[in-house]
């Protein structure tokens, strides 16, 4: 018997009950649906499939999922392991959704929930974030965004990961080794990933250019052809690389709370070869030390552009983080050879067969 966890802390809006409909709509009376309102007796959640469905308030909050997150991290870092999770939000005007989802992705994968490519399904006051998809679609956004919640939920209801049996594992970074404590922490990962496929692209300051915007028809035409109007190393290296990879690492120095300039082009200018190709089947990791704080500022970063908008797959503990300034500093964090190892473990457990 299929089971659904609805996680839905604050009285929804009639477009939020009707997204939360279509999204449970493929259940049968032989399925349950499992509701929570709020963070007392909460049920043990570990192994789950799980759908928040989320109502912001005026300031752009929902004080009782915080207060749930607050009750799970009470709970342990693995209160939600093993579980599949996906998310529907609605504001009654034009921000906050993704921020907020951003931060229900972040705590979530942090004790141990995975979330499929593109997890979430924002209805903005007007819609209007919708209109994009509407020229797919073809219906009046109120349907495409209930055609969109329906979808949602069969994914997550049928979403597991799949294991491959020699996976390919692709590093992108465009740091210096000599300097980079970024570096020197995957170096401690990589220590314990030998006998695996290995492959790093190093990112050299002045071998990508930024995405510039071309109109749409331009990038389709370069992308159908595994290309972009551009060139260089992103179509000469890096788009093989990534087609070939089963999951891709990403190594974020924090570059004043923000992925540097480099690895910001990669992921921009990865759009031309998404109009080919989507992610659903690769993961991705990252790789992240702040030099004071903010190593969580670039997790979000990369969850929003590569899990949300380019459809890579979310694995439970996706990112390693730590804080380190001076030269050498990783190697003084206690425990950080065990975190390297753990992280290194979960990986191949997410991905290998």
């Amino acid at each position: 018997m299929k089971e659904l966890y609805l996680i839905i802390p604050e009285k929804p809006s009639n477009i939020l009950s009707q997204m939360v409909d279509q999204a449970i709509s493929s259940l049968t009376s032989d399925n349950q649906v499992t509701i929570i309102n709020n963070e007392i007796n909460l049920p043990d959640l570990k192994n789950k499939k799980i759908l928040f469905a989320i109502e912001t308030n005026e300031a752009g909050y929902n004080i009782g999922i915080s207060k749930i997150f607050t009750e799970l991290y009470k709970r342990g870092k693995d209160s939600l392991y093993g579980s599949h999770g996906g998310i529907l939000i609605h504001s009654d005007n034009e921000l906050f959704t993704k921020s907020i989802s951003q931060d229900i992705l972040f705590h979530a994968n942090q004790l141990g929930c995975r979330f499929p490519g593109r997890p979430i399904i924002e209805a903005t006051g007007s819609l209007g974030n919708l209109l994009t998809l509407q020229k797919v679609i073809k219906k009046p956004l109120e349907e495409v965004c209930l055609t969109l919640s329906e979808k949602l939920g069969n994914t997550i209801i049928s979403d597991n990961p799949k294991l491959i049996e020699n996976p390919n594992i692709l590093v992108l970074h465009a740091s210096n080794r000599k300097t980079s404590n970024t570096l020197n922490l995957w170096d401690m990962v990589k220590k314990h990933l030998k006998g695996h496929n290995i492959k790093e692209i190093h990112i050299e300051n002045g071998t990508v250019r930024d995405c510039f915007g071309c109109p749409y028809k331009t990038c389709k035409h370069y992308g159908e052809q595994t290309s972009c109007f551009y060139g260089g190393i992103m179509v000469e290296e890096v788009y093989p690389a990534i087609l070939e990879a089963d999951a891709v690492v990403w190594i974020c120095p924090n570059y004043n709370d923000s992925l540097s300039a480099n690895m910001s082009a990669v992921i921009n200018r990865l759009t031309a070869l998404f109009r080919k190709t989507k992610f659903y089947d690769k993961s991705i990791f990252g790789v992240i030390v702040s030099g004071n704080s903010g190593s969580d500022v670039l997790s979000k970063q990369l969850i929003s552009a590569l899990n949300v908008n380019k459809t890579f797959r979310l694995p439970p503990y996706f990112s390693i983080m730590a804080t380190a300034n001076d030269k050498g500093a990783i190697f003084r964090i206690p425990d950080i050879e065990r975190e390297a190892e753990r992280f290194a473990k979960n990986m191949i457990r997410e991905i290998k067969a």
